[in-house]
């Protein structure tokens, strides 16, 4: 996809957010959000969650603007967005949330040239890059473009929304619970689906979601909200999951944390049984050095040979036992 996005705003290339000291009261006295220090690295897909009523959503609308911080400074890429222009600062991020918001009256192919055409781009201009980002996104433009949202199953939809989000090249995408309005399954692959864009854009991503293995899953770090709008814990899933803060993170992520682990926690080659003496016939099947411990056990699991071999392309370089899988997590809790 085309790196250089439409003039103005904050559109191209990827950007840090930091927000420094952010709060949120309103005139009841509610404090929404409490002196929130965060960072947010270029190209790092960042995930708030939390229960309900914490100030995850209210955190991310504050870094767009739609509602206005009573305290603190919130940057991107250096620049204080508290002193910038509302507008043009919402035209140069990308916000998808759960409803999608798509425009009811217009096809598909409209709705994800609206930001373009408000930047100025020519009307051929703003149908090619949305053509692009639908086919980025894995919907057809012959097939798609022309329908109208009521049209559009519910994940579609969701896809829509991410393409249009993605329109004018900005380099920071907020999402406020994605794909929580579709069905499990559907879930699962539209987590996937951004999981392949982010590796292919490196966008700057803040994400809310009230679903910790969600958080976990996509996370390059994950941010646990407390009552009050406080931030109780700022770290990596696999550290999240092995040492919890407080009493609060260790109840919010469960007490199937340690199961969690596996699907963080990736499989320690320096670690493995050699192959020496192992016949094809022992394994119960093979998986990528790249794998979690999640999936070599999964493929365990699925036969009863008790181990599995781990190959890197087509050479197999050892093999992993349940003994193996423990040894792995011990190790990445030392770590």
């Amino acid at each position: 996809m085309d790196a250089t996005g439409p003039s103005g705003g904050l559109a191209g290339g990827t950007a840090m957010i930091r927000l420094s000291g952010v709060g949120k009261t309103y005139d009841d006295g509610t404090v929404a959000v409490h002196s929130l220090d965060l960072e947010v690295a270029a190209g790092e897909l960042v995930c708030l969650v939390g229960p309900s009523g914490c100030g995850k959503s209210t955190t991310l609308k504050m870094v767009n603007r739609l509602i206005e911080p009573s305290t603190g400074t919130i940057e991107i890429d250096g620049v204080d967005v508290t002193r910038s222009d509302p507008v043009e600062l919402r035209r140069g991020i990308g916000y998808v949330i759960q409803q999608v918001g798509l425009f009811p009256h217009q096809r598909v192919l409209r709705n994800v040239m609206t930001v373009p055409l408000l930047y100025g781009e020519s009307r051929s201009t703003a149908r090619a890059r949305a053509r692009e980002l639908l086919e980025l996104v894995g919907l057809d433009p012959e097939t798609y473009g022309d329908r109208y949202p009521h049209q559009l199953s519910g994940g579609q939809r969701q896809r829509v929304g991410v393409a249009r989000a993605l329109a004018a090249n900005p380099p920071v995408l907020l999402m406020d619970e994605p794909f929580g309005a579709v069905d499990p399954v559907v879930r699962v692959h539209l987590q996937d689906e951004f999981l392949r864009l982010q590796r292919d854009l490196g966008k700057t991503v803040l994400l809310v979601t009230h679903d910790i293995d969600e958080a976990v899953r996509m996370g390059d770090r994950v941010g646990v909200f407390a009552a009050g709008g406080r931030l109780a814990q700022y770290a990596t899933p696999a550290e999240l999951l092995a040492r919890p803060a407080d009493d609060f993170v260790a109840d919010f992520v469960g007490s199937e944390r340690g199961l969690r682990r596996l699907s963080v926690t990736p499989i320690d080659v320096a670690r493995l049984q050699p192959v020496d003496g192992v016949r094809a016939g022992d394994l119960g099947g093979t998986v990528d050095a790249s794998a979690t411990l999640e999936e070599a056990l999964a493929a365990m699991l699925r036969s009863d040979r008790g181990m599995v071999g781990v190959r890197r392309g087509p050479q197999l370089i050892g093999v992993l036992t349940p003994d193996g899988v423990h040894r792995a997590l011990r190790a990445s809790l030392d770590a």
